[in-house]
């Protein structure tokens, strides 16, 4: 069924409401509305874009996206987020920085004479921060994107895409999950959208580009530059331009989509507290023969990239010096397997609290926690386990995979899209990926048996309080006994009436010691056996030591 994106909007105010509903009632709310308000925040901003465009799709419709089609903006125009554009131009002697906003980006596209790329730049990298329709479609068009892959850019939002690489007649297309620590403020920054911002935006920004900046040397600035310094401090929420998407009426698959929703954001707010927060956003890149990479970011850090661009500002860098495009791709793959190692070192480091907490006292919220962490390397495994396949096919498979695009006459020389220098550093990415799943399949283990030795501990907690309730019972048994038939109202009673209470315990020490005797005789024996066991072992340990003094 196809389902508006203002059904979206509508399922954001719904929970908004309700958060608001709850907050009238005391004012100063808990702890626990401010974590489910976040967490539905998060949800609502994490599934806004990608479902808002994945279920606008009719089942059969024609494969990919042709931004020159004329129905695609009618279909998609309504995508619209703030973007932040770089345009990085460098070779191993200079190397040129712009930034532009959505406008002043599609200005410079338009401008054959701004875009044209110097002779002495060697890469071109066009980085964009945001997903809009305004800015891919000028991309497409400029670029000849394949309509597969940019439907892949547009549909693929979700964190349950596959990381893969599409091989195509003019560019290589990646999609690749990235990992990374969610920052402790990540739960304000995902705000719902003012509709009438980014109409804003566009009025009151210029054109022209926010920065440029050129390079001869590695002297530039590095810190304070106003490549690094200028921020806008805007976020980069998605506004969805509703009045672009046609409305529809309340179908069953809009109420799945608000249940399905609802379960998510009440599963994150039980899931908030001791955790590993993590952020899994598509990345996309586009590699070019004519040494152009365009990256699309579906996410609004603008600061992800910062340090390949850091790279590209210094002259002595191996990034700079090769001014290879494939070497910026593995570059990249390279930051987002790093990232995905601090996850893993977060990790390590949550293991060993619990594992601290277990060993010292277990308790229910640690299992709860440990089932938690649990989940999550489990659904990171999965995420993270087609990057491995995805580096080891862009080594072992790229002139193979660029000969199929081919026509078959044996002619023409083929070549593949990495070059062989960036085919060896993928090696190391290769390598740092095999430990990012390696690591996660032992915490996985060790949280799985933290699990199992906490219940264990209980159960063997359990016995040893069963087993002194035994011995108690085992030496009062008898005496109870006694005191019962001593207790009893008989008229002529000659235990009582000829004898005193020595009597009593001279019947009743004797029995007692009989079946204390008999129901311990099986421990008093393992108690010999082991007695007996430690005896041989320090014998054995006196005649050794004897030895070693003679041989010595």
């Amino acid at each position: 069924m196809i389902v508006p994106s203002r059904s979206r909007a509508q399922t954001a105010q719904t929970f908004a409401s309700r958060a608001s509903g709850r907050s009238a009632i005391s004012s100063r709310p808990g702890a626990g509305i401010e974590r489910f308000r976040a967490a539905a925040r998060k949800i609502i901003h994490m599934h806004r874009g990608s479902r808002a465009m994945t279920l606008d799709l009719n089942t059969g419709a024609e494969p990919g996206i042709d931004a020159r089609n004329a129905d695609a903006d009618s279909l998609y125009g309504h995508i619209r987020a703030r973007c932040l554009i770089d345009v990085v131009d460098y070779s191993s002697v200079r190397s040129k920085f712009q930034r532009f906003d959505n406008m002043g980006f599609l200005d410079y596209l338009e401008d054959e004479r701004a875009n044209r790329r110097d002779e002495w730049a060697k890469v071109r990298w066009i980085n964009v921060v945001g997903i809009s329709w305004d800015v891919m479609s000028a991309l497409a068009i400029k670029y000849d994107i394949h309509p597969l892959a940019l439907e892949d850019i547009i549909h693929g939002q979700s964190k349950k895409s596959r990381s893969k690489a599409d091989y195509y007649a003019k560019h290589l297309f990646i999609r690749i999950l990235r990992h990374t620590l969610a920052r402790e403020d990540s739960d304000d920054t995902h705000k719902e959208p003012d509709p009438h911002i980014l109409s804003s935006f566009y009025r009151s920004q210029s054109p022209s580009s926010i920065s440029v900046e050129t390079y001869s040397d590695d002297e530039g600035p590095m810190k304070g530059s106003q490549f690094n310094a200028r921020r806008n401090g805007e976020d980069l929420n998605d506004a969805h331009d509703e009045s672009r998407v046609p409305s529809r009426g309340r179908t069953s698959s809009t109420l799945r989509m608000q249940n399905q929703l609802a379960n998510e954001i009440t599963l994150e707010d039980l899931k908030s507290g001791d955790r590993v927060k993590v952020d899994v956003l598509p990345f996309f890149i586009c590699l070019f023969r004519d040494g152009t990479v365009v990256s699309f970011s579906a996410g609004n850090e603008d600061d992800f990239v910062l340090p390949i661009s850091a790279r590209l500002r210094r002259r002595d860098t191996g990034l700079r010096a090769t001014a290879d495009s494939s070497m910026l791709v593995q570059s990249l793959l390279d930051l987002i397997v790093d990232k995905a190692i601090e996850v893993v070192d977060e990790y390590q480091r949550k293991i060993l609290k619990f594992e601290q907490k277990v060993l010292v006292r277990t308790s229910m919220k640690t299992v709860r926690n440990l089932h938690i962490l649990s989940g999550d390397l489990t659904m990171h495994k999965q995420t993270l386990n087609p990057i491995k396949t995805l580096v080891y096919g862009l080594r072992r498979y790229d002139i193979d995979r660029s000969a199929a695009l081919l026509d078959a006459t044996g002619e023409t020389e083929v070549h593949g899209y990495m070059s062989p220098k960036s085919k060896i550093y993928l090696a190391d990415v290769h390598d740092h990926i095999d430990h990012v799943l390696n690591s996660m399949d032992m915490f996985a283990s060790i949280s799985e048996n933290l699990i199992d030795y906490t219940f264990n501990m209980a159960s063997y907690e359990m016995n040893g309080t069963m087993k002194r309730l035994m011995y108690v019972t085992v030496v009062f048994l008898p005496l109870t006994l006694l005191a019962g038939y001593f207790g009893m109202n008989f008229k002529k009673f000659w235990s009582i009436n000829n004898n005193s209470d020595l009597f009593y315990w001279e019947i009743a020490i004797p029995m007692v010691i009989v079946v204390v005797l008999v129901f311990t005789c099986s421990d008093l024996g393992r108690l010999a056996h082991f007695v007996e066991k430690r005896w041989d072992a320090r014998k054995v340990k006196k005649v050794s030591q004897s030895i070693d003094f003679e041989v010595f």
